[in-house]
């Protein structure tokens, strides 16, 4: 009997720290390789910023983050971080060239409004973007994404219309309505997370869209968060409507429902 106990005791002990050893392993901090990158398009600069685990072998997919009309901030940044921690490797992108940050919504729309009349800029240039990430040894060439928050979202749909080579899409509160849908160059499939309560994207907008791609047999997902507003994901939207006097604040359990969403959506476009 003694000698069982002891047996028993050892195993409970053993099984305690192989617990204990799973949670560790679970729980320790994500070592990431981070750097500031620059490449050139038609004699313009842009400024990315790469993320990805540093101690992660082989190639993973790519995901790249299309920011906000204000520019390539902390918050995109922020969200390719993220993104890296899931297991991609990520690229915040500069679509303004040279990291021009807006301070206020009028410098904003001055560096957004070309894109919104030429869908066909914003492509070039997200295009860049995705050949520079190629270069790296950690991208899988054939399993790229992009997502974009507010313009980030309409650049990526209208790169999406215009025959994009990436293999998915997430559109975060975005604008809904760009380029023509062809169902001869779009092949990428959509994912939207659109607040059920945004004041810049009309339901007009949203019935259109949803015309349109039904129209062509586009691949597409449309999620609403009831009672979140444009640019319910970042968490400094509350602080910059009242500053602004925007109609815009965070939503916490919108952001976290939309993450979840696109981690589903980029299960089945990995994995299909």
């Amino acid at each position: 009997m003694k000698t069982k106990s002891i047996i028993y005791a050892l195993s409970v002990i053993l099984l305690v720290v192989l617990v204990e050893s799973f949670i560790k392993l679970r729980t320790a901090p994500v070592k990431l390789k981070e750097e500031n990158v620059t490449y050139s398009l038609e004699g313009l600069t842009f400024d990315g910023y790469i993320a990805y685990v540093e101690d992660m072998k082989g190639k993973r997919p790519a995901v790249l983050v299309v920011h906000e009309w204000w520019g390539n901030n902390d918050y995109s940044k922020m969200r390719a971080r993220e993104l890296a921690k899931l297991g991609y490797i990520a690229m915040a992108v500069d679509m303004y060239g040279n990291g021009k940050i807006a301070a206020n919504p009028a410098e904003a729309k001055e560096l957004a409004t070309p894109f919104y009349t030429n869908p066909k800029l914003a492509k070039s240039r997200l295009d860049a973007a995705i050949n520079k990430i190629k270069q790296y040894k950690q991208t899988d060439p054939d399993k790229i994404v992009a997502v974009g928050y507010c313009f980030g979202g309409s650049v990526v749909l209208n790169n999406a219309r215009l025959g994009s080579e990436l293999k998915g899409v997430v559109c975060f509160h975005g604008g809904l309505i760009g380029a023509p849908a062809d169902k001869n160059l779009l092949k990428t499939k959509i994912l939207v997370c659109q607040g059920g309560s945004d004041q810049f994207v009309s339901q007009k907008d949203v019935d259109l869209f949803k015309h349109q791609m039904d129209s062509i047999g586009a691949n597409y997902v449309f999620k609403v968060y009831p009672n979140a507003t444009h640019a319910f994901t970042n968490p400094e939207a509350t602080k910059i409507g009242k500053e602004f006097n925007m109609p815009i604040e965070y939503n916490e359990m919108a952001d976290h429902k939309s993450w979840d969403d696109m981690k589903s959506f980029f299960a089945t476009v990995f994995n299909p």
